[in-house]
């Protein structure tokens, strides 16, 4: 057995989850550089004086022309979900989006500048060839992830609660991560049921012919309850033999980008949070400095928007500009949270439920632009250098509210462990949630980011927060 397992093709070359994000960003930023030197070539081409040389690059070249496959990659950062990425479909959408944000910010450009003072032509070009070859090179990486992904052959050890959830969630990856054979449960009820499309094949007994007749490459343990003996023996010996091996925790973690709240034991916050304590300490200070930096760009924006879109919502509807509102932020301590009213009164304001429904009849004509851009939640860039918010954290919620959670969501209060803020990891993978459940899926997502947080991925949920206001999603 042990030389057969040391055989057969065990995946030690293949790339995870992680190193397939760098790999995506990297190609992509190759491909912009790309793009953008085909553009001076092209460029130097027409020039019939200096051509491509180093005056050529000095004269004729803006600065700021050097820096555009950077503004290529921040509008393409919502595409660098691995599950996007893999999709063919979402990844036109985003080039699509990014191709629309690059000529929608040099249209600005343009019309704020003296009359032929910008590379019209040469900003053409690169822009026509950052979509070519981006989308040649998303192609490419479909087609040889796809087959990777077909090479790592997993069978999940355990088909109860756990195996099952997790079953269900490798079956609606589109395209799939890997393949999954089946399962295998020492419940003999369950041998030969389907689990989410998915066979369970055997027991703890059956491991090992298993792996040799379906050339199993990864086990993934997925133990709702105590694991018997022989099972404990069996999965050690198969470590010991070379097979991968991972928990049913970090595959659903790696797939979904949450947690999985329904399946944790009770003392799982206190080993999360509380041993290791993942926002304290040099993050959160770099974190806050952040914080003001974008707070005082921000208010830039605020002070040049305030007295156009106060105009709008004074001559749409009667009543106050700036909402306020109470919300729970760290540790449950209570703060006004502003936003510019999008409703017909406050008293609507004050009476929405969960979340607004489409096209809401309580919602005024500029409201709801405000609404599909985000512009509503500018104002709360006050919060953020008051210190009551962050820019990016989990969505504060009403005192009334987070009471109906904690009751009905394990781990709901876990979430207060770090300030609330205007955009999230929850906020950039989920539209709105109007049920519990829903609710319960977004707190996946937020205790996720508290155990991952960092300032790389602070900066990409605020990258991809971009590319979701260009998309116009919110409600």
């Amino acid at each position: 057995m042990e030389e057969k397992l040391n055989g057969r093709p065990n995946g030690k070359f293949r790339f995870e989850r992680r190193e397939q994000t760098v790999l995506l960003v990297l190609g992509d930023f190759i491909a912009a550089v790309l793009a953008l030197g085909i553009a001076l070539l092209v460029w130097a081409r027409g020039d019939t004086w200096l051509g491509l040389s180093v005056a050529f690059l000095r004269e004729r070249i803006p600065a700021w022309f050097y820096f555009l496959p950077l503004l290529w990659m921040v509008l393409m950062a919502d595409s660098y979900d691995i599950r996007k990425a893999g999709n063919l479909k979402s990844t036109l959408k985003s080039l699509g989006l990014s191709l629309i944000g690059c000529a929608a910010i040099y249209l600005v450009i343009y019309f704020a500048s003296e009359p032929n003072s910008l590379p019209r032509f040469g900003v053409a070009i690169f822009l026509v060839m950052a979509v070519v070859i981006t989308f040649f090179w998303r192609l490419l990486y479909v087609r040889l992830f796809t087959s990777a992904s077909r090479l790592k052959r997993a069978l999940i050890i355990g088909a109860g609660r756990a195996g099952s959830a997790l079953a269900q969630v490798i079956a609606e990856q589109d395209p799939p991560p890997f393949t999954l054979v089946g399962l295998i449960d020492d419940d003999p009820a369950k041998k030969g049921t389907l689990i989410e499309g998915f066979p369970v094949l055997g027991n703890h007994k059956d491991l090992r012919k298993i792996i040799e007749d379906n050339h199993i490459t990864d086990l993934i343990l997925s133990i709702s309850n105590e694991m018997s003996p022989g099972m404990f023996q069996t999965i050690l010996t198969t470590q010991e033999q070379g097979m991968n091996m991972a928990t049913m925790q970090d595959t659903y973690e790696s797939l979904t980008n949450r947690v999985p709240i329904s399946l944790l034991e009770s003392d799982w916050i206190i080993r999360s949070f509380i041993d290791r304590k993942p926002t304290s300490g040099l993050y959160r200070i770099s974190k806050r400095l952040m914080d003001l930096i974008f707070g005082l760009i921000g208010m830039v924006g605020l002070a040049i928007l305030f007295p156009i879109l106060a105009l709008l919502i004074r001559l749409d509807s009667k009543g106050s500009i700036i909402f306020k509102q109470t919300r729970l932020g760290r540790g449950g301590v209570p703060y006004t949270l502003l936003k510019f009213r999008t409703m017909k009164s406050n008293q609507d304001m004050e009476r929405e439920a969960l979340v607004t429904s489409i096209n809401d009849p309580r919602v005024t004509r500029i409201g709801r632009y405000l609404r599909k851009t985000h512009l509503d939640e500018l104002p709360q860039i006050v919060n953020v250098l008051r210190g009551e918010m962050s820019f990016v954290g989990p969505r504060s919620e009403r005192e009334e509210l987070v009471g109906i959670f904690q009751r009905d969501v394990p781990f709901y209060r876990a979430r207060m462990l770090v300030k609330p803020g205007i955009t999230g990891w929850a906020q950039i993978h989920q539209d709105y949630a109007e049920t519990v459940a829903e609710t319960a899926i977004k707190l996946e997502y937020d205790l996720y980011y508290i155990e991952n947080a960092s300032i790389l991925m602070d900066i990409s949920i605020i990258l991809r927060t971009v590319t979701s206001v260009l998309g116009f999603k919110g409600r």
